[in-house]
């Protein structure tokens, strides 16, 4: 299960029943945080350090409302070690020197110090860099904390002192476990419908703060009876999905999306495309995108691809939001159920290789154009063999220049138009072959 809580509450909070009900909440010993077993447990990278009582500099990678900082602080209580804790949001370059130097002071008598830094990802290079030394000479030892992915946000030489634990985000059977320990705290049951409670879970989005904060809200107005789910959406605004435009969760959902289309499954490739325009992406970036793929990997397999695409962005350019969407889902589902082939793709790279290593070749004097008499006289468009006048609409002249031979580069497939294309390209080669 991945919980952040155990669902059975400690038996002991310092925090006043004024503190908020996820601070009140939060696990004492890193033996009640049961989800993060991959890392907490005896066999995780955690569970190991805290047995040995030695601890190496870690970043903590997961999403929001997982227990990052909790863990931080559990650690540091696990082996004995001073915490100290910033936020990069928060902090500049005086801070870190001051953290710095208190560290090293409390070295000297023999105290430890375990630096925890919320939102490691928000410094600068510079400033990431400024961690080095001191995590190299042992006066800190960093726990790092991001929601973003650590090998975009963190520099490679901080990456390299420190273990990157993953997280897990809490799933449906851990929210509910802390929503039991929330309403044993509170003696009292949520007021809700068990559609209620299970949709409450839903709208979470894996995030166990979110969550309580949700329920103490219900707490605290007195409700008649129980909400079912739609006056649960009425009385509570939903979690908006975690998307940021520039980071990794835009990247991953387009990634997600372009491979459900090569992969021919419409109804996942509609599935991301959702989630991507739910979230408030910019609908005409999916378009973009999508113009991309029937290029890459339908071609010429469906010519119409192409045509579909564009048409899309021309009908959302017409009705905007949120009509014009359904011509987007239509793209979207007629890239997915075309034929592929990425054959168009591989033909550009092979071509545009050639470009660069051959340099600046002349073609053949016979297809070039002779408007000047010195022109005709040198050469130009001698024996240029008209395709028209032949019988077959085709001459089979070598257009290639002279210290190059003929190239491979477009090779279609046998799938949708282009299997036509392969049998007229081979008709034509019959005839080349047949001139020779």
């Amino acid at each position: 299960m991945a919980d952040l809580f155990s669902p059975d509450p400690p038996e002991r909070h310092p925090l006043t029943t004024d503190a908020p009900l996820a601070e009140r909440l939060r696990p004492q010993t890193l033996a009640d945080i049961v989800g993060q077993d991959h890392i907490t447990g005896p066999e995780g990278a955690i569970g190991r350090m805290v047995a040995a009582g030695r601890l190496s500099s870690i970043i903590l990678w997961g999403p929001p409302g997982t227990g990052k900082t909790t863990i931080a602080r559990l650690l540091a209580d696990a082996v004995k070690l001073r915490f100290v804790a910033i936020s990069a949001v928060f902090s500049g370059v005086a801070d870190l020197k001051r953290a710095f130097a208190e560290a090293r002071d409390h070295a000297r008598t023999g105290t430890r110090t375990l630096l925890f830094v919320d939102e490691i990802h928000r410094f600068n290079r510079a400033q990431q860099d400024g961690f080095l030394p001191f995590v190299e000479d042992g006066t800190v030892i960093l726990v790092g904390a991001t929601t973003e992915n650590p090998s975009f946000e963190l520099n490679a030489a901080l990456l390299s002192r420190a273990q990157v634990l993953i997280l897990n985000r809490l799933d449906a059977e851990a929210l509910a476990a802390l929503l039991t320990r929330a309403e044993a705290v509170e003696a009292r049951a949520l007021p809700l419908t068990a559609e209620a409670r299970a949709a409450l879970i839903a709208t979470a989005d894996g995030d166990g703060r979110f969550l309580l904060n949700q329920a103490e809200t219900l707490w605290s107005v007195d409700l008649p009876e129980p909400l079912d789910p739609a006056a649960l959406g009425a009385f509570l605004q939903r979690r908006v999905a975690v998307y940021d435009k520039d980071r990794e969760g835009h990247y991953n959902l387009i990634s997600a999306l372009h491979k459900s289309l090569r992969g021919s499954d419409p109804q996942a490739a509609l599935y991301y495309l959702a989630r991507m325009l739910t979230a408030g992406e910019e609908p005409l970036y999916v378009l973009r995108r999508l113009v991309r793929f029937a290029s890459e990997d339908v071609g010429l397999a469906d010519p119409h691809a192409l045509v579909q695409c564009l048409a899309a962005k021309d009908a959302y350019d017409f009705l905007g939001h949120p009509e014009g969407e359904l011509a987007i889902v239509q793209a979207c589902l007629y890239l997915a159920t075309a034929p592929k082939s990425n054959a168009a793709y591989k033909a550009q790279k092979a071509a545009w290789k050639s470009a660069r290593d051959t340099g600046s070749l002349m073609p053949p004097a016979h297809i070039l154009n002779a408007p000047t008499k010195l022109m005709k006289d040198i050469g130009y468009g001698k024996g240029y063999a008209y395709d028209h006048d032949r019988a077959a609409g085709f001459s089979g002249a070598d257009y290639w220049p002279d210290s190059m031979t003929p190239q491979l580069y477009y090779q279609p497939t046998d799938r949708g138009f282009e299997k036509r294309i392969a049998e007229r390209l081979a008709y034509w080669e019959d005839l080349r072959r047949a001139e020779t």
